[in-house]
C-alpha cells in the first residue's frame, strides 16, 4: 500500500510516517518503479504499536529498542524487561504526583481557613510553615 493509504488507514500523517521510517522505528521500504513507497500489511501493525506505546508514555527511543527487527520477531525477555521498566516509572511518577497534589490541597485548605482579620501576608507565613512542618513529619502525600 501506499504512504496516503498507511496514513488513512493509521490516522497518522504522511510526514509521521516518514519521520517513523527516517528514525528506524519502520523498516525503510522499497520504492516502485514510480517512486512511490510500497508498505506491507505489517506496517499497519507497526505504526500502532509505535502509536500506542508513545500514548502509554514510552519515548522513541524506548520504543526502538523494544520493536523487533521484523513484526514477528518479538524478543521476549527485552520486551517484558522494558514494559516492566515503564510500570515501575508511572509507579514512581503516580507517587510524586499524589505528594504534589497533598501539598497543593494542604496549600488551598490553608487559604480557605485564614482565620478572620488574618492579613494575606501573615497567612501565607502560616500556610507556608504549616507546609514545612508537614513535610519535615512526612505527613504530606500520605
Amino acid at each position: 500500500m501506499r504512504i496516503g493509504e498507511l496514513a488513512k488507514v493509521t490516522g497518522l500523517a504522511p510526514s509521521r510516517i516518514r519521520f517513523y521510517e527516517a528514525s528506524g522505528l519502520i523498516q525503510p521500504v522499497e520504492r516502485k518503479a514510480n517512486g512511490y513507497r510500497a508498505y506491507d500489511a505489517d506496517a499497519v501493525w507497526v505504526l500502532e504499536m509505535i502509536t500506542n506505546a508513545q500514548a502509554a508514555g514510552f519515548s522513541l527511543e524506548e520504543i526502538r529498542q523494544l520493536l523487533p527487527a521484523k513484526a514477528k520477531g518479538w524478543q521476549h525477555d527485552e520486551l517484558l524487561g522494558g514494559l516492566r521498566r515503564k510500570v515501575e516509572e508511572i509507579d514512581r511518577l503516580q507517587a510524586r504526583l499524589a505528594r504534589n497534589k497533598a501539598q497543593l490541597l494542604l496549600v488551598i485548605e490553608g487559604i480557605e481557613s485564614k482565620p478572620e482579620g488574618m492579613a494575606c501576608v501573615d497567612n501565607s507565613q502560616r500556610v507556608l510553615e504549616r507546609l514545612r512542618e508537614e513535610l519535615a513529619t512526612g505527613k504530606a502525600g500520605h
